[in-house]
C-alpha cells in the first residue's frame, strides 16, 4: 500500500504502535490521533487498547495430611485469609478450598515497596469414601487451616450362626 508521505518517513506503521499488539477480539479500541504538522505532514490515527482490570493471583497452598486417631487431618497454609473469606465445599467426593486475601494496605495510602503478592488459594482433594462427610470440621487459626476428615465407622466382627435343614 503506498501513500504520499514526505521523504525519510517509512511507508509502514511501526511495531510499538502496531493494531495487534495487546488487541482481543470483540475488544473496543481506541482511536488516539498523532498531531498533524508541517514537520510531520502526517495525520494519523492509531487504534490504542484499553487494558483489562488486573486479574487476582491464584495460588496451591502448601498442605500436609496426616493419620491420627480421629481421622486425616489437613493442614494448609493460608496467610492473610480469615474465616469469613474462606469457603470449604464437599461435593462428589471432592473437598474444595477457596481462601481469598484482601489488602492489608489501607487505600489512602500509596504502597513504596511490595514483596507480597495478593491474591487467592485454591485447592482440591477428592475424598476415599472412607470419610465421614457428616462429621467433617475445619478449624482457621493465625492462618493455618486444619480439617479433620473422620472415618466412616466400620461394622464389628460379628459371628454368623449357620442352620441346617
Amino acid at each position: 500500500m503506498s501513500a504520499n508521505l514526505p521523504s525519510g518517513i517509512p511507508d509502514e506503521t511501526p511495531p510499538e504502535i502496531s493494531p495487534e499488539i495487546s488487541r482481543s477480539a470483540g475488544e473496543p479500541a481506541l482511536s488516539v490521533p498523532i498531531p498533524a504538522g508541517p514537520e510531520t505532514g502526517l495525520a494519523v490515527s492509531v487504534p490504542v487498547t484499553t487494558a483489562p482490570p488486573p486479574e487476582r493471583l491464584l495460588f496451591t497452598p502448601p498442605v500436609d495430611i496426616y493419620d491420627s486417631q480421629a481421622g486425616l487431618v489437613l493442614l494448609a497454609d493460608l496467610p492473610g485469609v480469615n474465616p469469613k473469606s474462606l469457603e470449604l465445599q464437599i461435593q462428589d467426593n471432592k473437598l474444595s478450598l477457596l481462601g481469598r486475601c484482601q489488602s492489608a494496605i489501607p487505600p489512602q495510602a500509596r504502597l513504596v515497596h511490595r514483596e507480597y503478592e495478593e491474591g487467592d488459594f485454591v485447592r482440591s482433594f477428592i475424598l476415599s469414601e472412607d470419610v465421614d462427610h457428616e462429621h467433617i470440621s475445619a478449624r482457621l487459626t493465625n492462618g493455618v487451616l486444619e480439617v479433620v476428615l473422620p472415618r466412616v465407622p466400620r461394622a464389628a466382627p460379628r459371628k454368623i450362626n449357620v442352620r441346617s435343614e
